[in-house]
């Protein structure tokens, strides 16, 4: 007896021990400026989510952390797809060995990783009932998966398990994708986060129709979702049984000297390095730069109304260097252009007065000023729709419509805009002119609505400002019932066609928000698609810009400068520009 009471009290103590020796989980705390949306990949559009959801899941491929320009790079894939010569059969092979995160689900089972489990999560996106807005990133392009679609608007269900012959599974590692035309830049969509791998079972077991599933996100990545409040905290927790990988990375050549420090820092080292990432929303500019400085927050985005603080002549300020704050700062592979919604009947169509109305607001506009003001110089003025760092940028493309308000006034003059005696402008058939302008409800969003209110005051036009949370704003846009604003697109991969797409005609009520839909754009988008990046593909994006601009139907307006703050206990930082987190690349080592 006395034996077993002392074998107890040594295992007991050896426990101790062991507790007492473990390593205490290194913690990282981050600040999103506004609410996360789903946690489903086929449902998530924004941002903001994308960095929980690019944590939990993941893709066949993705980036590499240092190389600039960005180089596509395995993810759960062997290798890079083997691409045919006409763009049009992709040969995809998977790793062995990964698995998701455990979950009842899987009946208490380590579940492995498949071709199947990506033919699944892709189909998913066409499910009419799921309503997904990610389905344009494969419609029109693998045989026979349109058609699937088609049937299942017909017969209300979506068949799941049939075949589609442009999803060919060779083995449970080996798919080969069809596709109905050329496409060079599959391999970077399937990089983008809504093409991650869902589990079948899990969609099952909680139900996407309820949307319980967009609560519990059950992946393949190196994080787990460990706590949730909506709207306020996420935490995120390290997937233990995440495959073995280690930090092995190349410098770059524009950032070579940064570079050799990083890999000094991270080399060798078990990715992640950091268990747990603690996320607080906060949409306030004041209450998240408190928080960074106070030390609450180790990493930190200081957009345009705050960079002052951090910055001067786009330079850390020399009290935040002092006391060893690190700046990651590049020029963002992000589209920020107005539209008008060419449906609508003030502001929409393809009349001659119409699109004089367009043209008339986008010359009275001062976009310098906007960025001066709203974004404290924060951005590179953009007259091309493709922004630097994406491929298929025209830098020395010259736009026709300048900054003319003169011009504008006379413009609106001659196509019947007229003038009443209380000075402001009435619609050619003698009706009001009233012009909605929609603005995020935030401090930013109102400064940039006075920006507009003076554009339209120019041109003697009323306007009134809708004011709206984000998540609003996203579901107005997708049913075109906007009907101007300023938008942001940031890339989801790093090429033209990301852009051009924005103005398809196909992708209304999906990232087409200003319902433009032209059959000579159309046509050339489509051409496209069978061209290889390069002088041929380059020419006709220049066509596409200027039918957008002769129309009116968008602006392109800047480019804005991502800036990122990090305090000195984080190693390894730099900003990817397409990846929308690198907190599995970093570490972090506390001075207590």
């Amino acid at each position: 007896m006395q034996c077993i009471k002392f074998a107890a009290a040594l295992s007991a103590a050896c426990w101790s021990l062991a507790v007492l020796a473990a390593p205490p989980v290194k913690t990282l705390r981050y600040i999103l400026p506004a609410a996360e949306a789903s946690f489903d990949p086929a449902l998530g559009r924004d941002l903001y989510t994308g960095h929980i959801t690019e944590a939990i899941f993941e893709t066949l491929y993705t980036y590499d952390y240092l190389a600039r320009p960005v180089k596509l790079a395995p993810e759960t894939a062997a290798t890079l797809p083997e691409v045919s010569a006409d763009g049009k059969t992709y040969l995809i092979r998977l790793k062995p060995g990964v698995h998701f995160t455990p979950d009842p689900a899987f009946g208490g089972k380590p579940r492995e990783l498949t071709v199947a489990d990506y033919v699944y999560s892709w189909k998913r996106l066409f499910d009419p009932r799921l309503a997904s807005p990610n389905s344009w990133l494969l419609e029109g392009k693998v045989v026979g998966l349109d058609v699937l679609a088609e049937q299942a608007k017909q017969t209300g269900r979506f068949d799941y398990d049939a075949p589609v012959a442009g999803l060919e599974q060779i083995d449970r590692y080996t798919l080969r994708i069809h596709l109905t035309h050329s496409d060079f830049s599959l391999g970077m969509i399937l990089a983008y986060e809504p093409m991650a791998a869902v589990a079948r079972e899990v969609v099952e077991k909680y139900g996407d129709s309820k949307g319980e599933v967009a609560g519990h996100p059950v992946g393949t990545g190196v994080y787990k979702l460990g706590q949730w409040i909506r709207g306020s905290r996420i935490v995120l927790e390290e997937n233990t049984g995440h495959r073995a990988e280690q930090w092995n990375f190349e410098p770059s050549a524009e950032d070579r000297a940064d570079d050799e420090r990083i890999i000094r820092q991270m080399q060798g080292k078990k990715i992640p390095q950091i268990g747990r990432i603690e996320i607080s929303i906060q949409v306030e500019d004041q209450s998240r730069w408190l928080s960074f400085t106070s030390g609450e927050a180790d990493l930190f985005w200081l957009d345009g109304p705050l960079s002052p603080k951090g910055l001067i002549d786009g330079k850390l300020r020399p009290e935040l260097a002092a006391r060893g704050i690190q700046l990651s700062r590049i020029v963002d592979p992000v589209l920020t252009y107005y539209y008008w919604n060419m449906r609508d009947p003030v502001v929409g169509g393809f009349g001659k007065e119409k699109i004089a109305l367009r043209r008339a607001i986008a010359m009275a506009h001062d976009v310098d000023e906007e960025i001066r003001l709203v974004l404290n110089g924060e951005a590179r003025r953009l007259e091309f729709p493709i922004p630097p760092g994406v491929e298929g940028h025209d830098p020395g493309y010259q736009g026709l419509l300048r900054y003319d308000p003169v011009l504008a006034n006379q413009l609106l003059d001659r196509y019947g805009y007229k003038k009443g005696a209380d000075g402001w402008r009435t619609l050619p058939d003698g009706k009001p002119l009233l012009i909605h302008y929609t603005s995020r409800n935030e401090a930013a969003g109102v400064l940039m609505a006075e920006l507009w209110r003076k554009t339209y005051t120019r041109l003697g036009i009323r306007m009134e400002n809708q004011r709206m949370i984000f998540s609003d704003i996203q579901q107005a846009e997708l049913l075109c019932k906007l009907q101007t604003r300023t938008y942001q697109w940031m890339a989801d991969y790093p090429d033209g066609d990301n852009f051009m797409q924005l103005f398809y005609g196909r992708n209304i009520n999906q990232n087409n928000n200003g319902c433009y839909q032209d059959p000579q754009f159309d046509q050339w988008y489509e051409a496209s698609h069978a061209m290889p990046p390069g002088p041929q593909r380059d020419a006709l994006y220049r066509k596409m810009a200027r039918l957008l601009e002769v129309q009116a139907a968008a602006m392109p307006a800047y480019s804005r400068y991502r800036s990122m703050l990090a305090q000195p206990a984080v190693l390894g930082y730099k900003k990817h520009p397409i990846l929308h987190q690198e907190w599995k690349y970093i570490d972090i080592e506390r001075k207590d």
